[in-house]
Formats: C-alpha cells, structure tokens, sequence
C-alpha cells in the first residue's frame, strides 16, 4: 500500500486503539464524515451532517445497525484546507480504520482527498462537492458521487436557460466548482440556440461586484434578444443580492441562477418569474422518503430540511444499501455491489454508473413564485428532468 499507510498502520496497532473511534468494538461499522464543518460552508456542510445520519436511521429503520454490526459515525473537519481534509481522510482510513469515509463539502477539498482513497484502497462517497473532475479526469475506482455533479447543474440550466437569440454571462467563483460549473454550462448550451458571450471569475471571498458587474453590463447590454446574467455560487456572500441592487435591468439583463439553501433564496425573493434548475427543494420530490424527511425534519427542528440535507439523506441511505447489497465491509465487495446499484432517495431513484460512480438522478426545472409570508422565493417547479431526460457525459 506503500510506506506512508504502513507506518500508520503500525504506528495504530503499537497504541493498541483507533484514535478517534472512540468505545468502536470490532464489529462496528466505521463510517467517517469528513466534511468542512467549519468555514466558509459551514451552512451546507451541518445539513449534510443532519442528512447523513437521517439517512442511516431511516435505511436501518431506526436500529443504526445492519446485521446485527452498529453502525458508529465518527466525524473529522477538514476546514475546508486540502491539505487538512487530505491528512483527516488518511487518518480515518488508517488510524480508524473507517470502512469508508463520506465528503467532503468543497470541490477543490475533495479533488485533495480522492487519492488518499486509492492510496489506502477504500470508498470515498463524495456528498456534496461537485466538479465534474471528481468523477472525471481526476477520478479513480475507489470514488462514488450521491451529490450532483457540474454537468448536471449546467444541463438542468441549460434546459431552463437555452433558447434561440438568448445571449448569456455568468459570474462564478475561480476555483473547481465555478470553472468545471462555467465549462459544463458552456458545453450544455451547445446545439439549444443560447450563447455564453462571457465568463466572469472572482475569489471566493469577494465582497465588493462592482467591477465584475460593470463588465458584465458592458458585455451584454448592446446584445440584441434576451439577456441573462447566470450566477453559479456556493457559500456565504452570494453577489445576486448586491447585483441586482445594481438595476441590470436597466440594460435588459435577468439575472439567473440555480438552486441554493433557504437562507440564500431570501434574495430571489426580489427576482419573482426568475427561472433555473435546482438539486432539490423539499416541496417538489413526491415519495415516502421525501415524506419521511419532511415530517421528522419539521418535527425535530422546526423548520423544513434543507438543500444539502436531502443529499446527506441520499449518502446515507446508498452507504446502507452498499453494505448489505454486499454482505461485507471488503472494498472490492463493496465496489461490486454500488456499480450500477440502484436505490431510493428523498429525490427518488439514483443509479451509480459503472463506468464513473457518479449518482444519475432528477433535476428540477423551477420558476420563483414569491408569498409575502414566506422568507425565501419559492421554487416552484416547471419540469423534472429525469434520469433518461439527461446526456450526462462521461469524463474520466
């Protein structure tokens, strides 16, 4: 495995205990979440959290057991440093010996962590990164994707974008999620009779637009036909509100963007009709799942699940659905039985493709209807795109 994973290895069996397991007796189910608990997502990655483990109470009907063998969840911060998450993923193969790990949040976080999977030869279920890359030219065998990935988004958007004489620009964040989002939304508009006429990149931590704004205006504003500006996003300080408090319309630019969490769609509030594609919203899936995760959800913390809670659902319930599909806890059992393994979500079905792990699903067409007593627009839905409605493309 190389000389790195056995010291680790050694180093755990001399002190005779898996550092962070905890009380985990040998048969236990280790399962670690490496994730970006603190940062800049910090939002997204506690609904993937509060997803995960709604997800294994549901698939083990409330036991957090299979066969018998408990299931113990240990978590592990990456803080959204490559670095870190890297050294957190080594740990917990190595020092925990967690059967797989499920993360992490951010896209270049991950892009970190997928060769410390193969290096150690186990599953590395990533929830919710989603650069095309990751299951793309930077995969390997031992990575599967439950959360959407940037040709689904773009796709979904293209569908609810692309039309004849529509000219397009679009602001994202300069790192793996907004350039692998921007160069899968560019090659999705091919052939629907939209162009993309220009692409914008800014920092993660931009606080002021108003440059990126101005060029953008000046981009679209002599097009002829219908102009958008599309704003690809994650994480604190989305610019929709700040860009919009610009009057783009002044120059016949609709700003449009895909879904988000709730607190971030407080701001399409003040963009009713605007049109994209979402992941998910809790009052679109119709399915026992959804139902169940609305219900407890509401119940538990007084308010509706999330964004990304409805995707820690779903990489809880594959990562139960893969153990008993294989019988074991083996890797090589366990990439046997999640290739082309089919299972149910709040969503409803996914299927992991053979060919690249990456979870096929719907994708939600909506239109921003605003209610007064309602804190956020609402996305209410157009059309779902399903599985087949969709040419993912395969990229590794």
């Amino acid at each position: 495995m190389g000389t790195y994973r056995s010291a680790v290895s050694a180093l755990a069996l001399a002190l005779g205990v898996a550092a962070g397991a905890g009380a985990a007796q040998a048969e236990d189910i280790v399962i670690a979440h490496v994730y970006g608990k603190t940062g800049a997502l910090e939002a997204y990655a506690k609904q993937s959290h509060t997803g995960l483990m709604m997800g294994l109470e549901y698939a083990t009907d409330g036991t957090m057991e299979i066969d018998g063998n408990k299931i113990v969840v240990i978590e592990k911060d990456t803080q959204l440093k490559p670095d870190i998450g890297k050294a957190a993923l080594a740990e917990a193969y190595g020092d925990d010996d967690a059967v797989l790990a499920v993360g992490p949040v951010s896209s270049g976080v991950a892009l970190a962590m997928l060769p410390v999977a193969e290096e150690y030869e186990k599953i590395l279920l990533v929830e919710p990164a989603v650069a095309d890359s990751i299951t793309g030219e930077n995969w390997n065998r031992y990575v599967f994707r439950t959360g959407r990935n940037s040709s689904q988004d773009a796709i979904s958007n293209a569908v609810a974008l692309g039309k004849d004489g529509v000219k397009i620009a679009t602001l994202a964040q300069d790192y793996a999620f907004g350039r692998d989002g921007v160069a899968a939304f560019r090659e999705a508009l091919d052939g629907t009779g939209a162009e993309l006429v220009f692409e914008e990149y800014v920092p993660t931590d931009t606080q002021d637009f108003t440059a990126s704004a101005q060029r953008i205006f000046d981009a679209l504003k002599d097009e002829e036909g219908r102009k958008f500006l599309f704003i690809i996003w994650a994480g604190g300080n989305n610019p929709i509100g700040k860009i919009n408090a610009m009057d783009p319309s002044r120059f016949g630019i609709e700003i449009a963007t895909g879904g988000n969490i709730l607190a971030a769609m407080a701001a399409y509030k003040d963009l009713p009709g605007m049109e994209g594609a979402t992941y998910y919203y809790y009052e679109i899936p119709e399915n026992p799942i959804n139902d169940w995760l609305v219900k407890e959800h509401q119940a538990r913390f007084n308010e509706p699940p999330d964004f990304f809670t409805a995707g820690g659902m779903a990489a809880g319930i594959a990562v139960v659905e893969a153990l008993r599909k294989a019988g074991s806890t083996d890797t090589e059992d366990l990439i046997a039985a999640m290739e082309g393994m089919e299972f149910e979500t709040p969503k409803g079905k996914m299927v992991f493709r053979p060919e690249d792990h990456q979870a096929l699903q719907s994708m939600y067409h909506f239109k921003i209807r605003v209610d007064p007593d309602v804190a956020w627009g609402i996305p209410e839905l157009v059309e779902e795109l399903k599985i087949e409605d969709m040419d993912i493309p395969i990229r590794n």
